[in-house]
């Protein structure tokens, strides 16, 4: 893959990474997302970034609402699962435990932490598509700080779909 302009800067970064999971018209979807960012305190809202080949992608553009799950570093099998398969060849949420939310989105009961979102707007950013989240729903308040899954955990996951 050739180089960009923003290479050098972003080959130091280690942000965390997110499970995004989503259902709507009778499917269901979850991809590993590394482009996430709360983005506003008041009103809260949450961006997440889908890239346009993902199978998630494609369930979320029908959809009203989108899951965000943060998970701790020794999870690395539903990152595994979410980031190195792809929903159009594999039913993910037959291979972990997870629960409807009020609105149907599947959320992981695995996971850290977690929150529901509501789909306010879609932004083109080239090829991944921003999804604008105001929550609705979510995890109860942790009592510990985590050991939060990052991306140096999973750089090396093959990507079910390739960006």
């Amino acid at each position: 893959m050739p180089e960009t302009e923003l290479d050098a800067f972003t080959e130091v970064l280690n942000g965390p990474v997110y499970v995004v999971t989503v259902a709507a018209a009778g499917e269901r979807s979850g991809c590993l997302v590394g482009f996430a960012s709360q983005c506003s305190i008041r009103p809260p809202r949450f961006m997440v970034w889908l890239s346009v080949r993902n199978h998630t992608y494609r369930v979320a553009r029908a959809a009203t609402h989108l899951a965000v799950h943060v998970l701790d570093r020794d999870r690395c099998g539903p990152a595994e699962l979410f980031g190195g398969e792809t929903g159009d060849e594999v039913d993910k949420f037959a291979q972990v435990d997870w629960r409807p939310s009020v609105d149907g989105s599947p959320l992981l009961t695995g996971a850290r932490a977690w929150f529901v979102g509501r789909i306010e707007t879609r932004i083109d950013g080239g090829d991944h598509v921003g999804f604008l989240l105001a929550p609705t729903e979510v995890s109860p308040p942790l009592r510990t700080t985590p050991a939060l899954l990052r991306y140096d955990d999973v750089k090396e996951i093959d990507p079910g779909k390739p960006a």
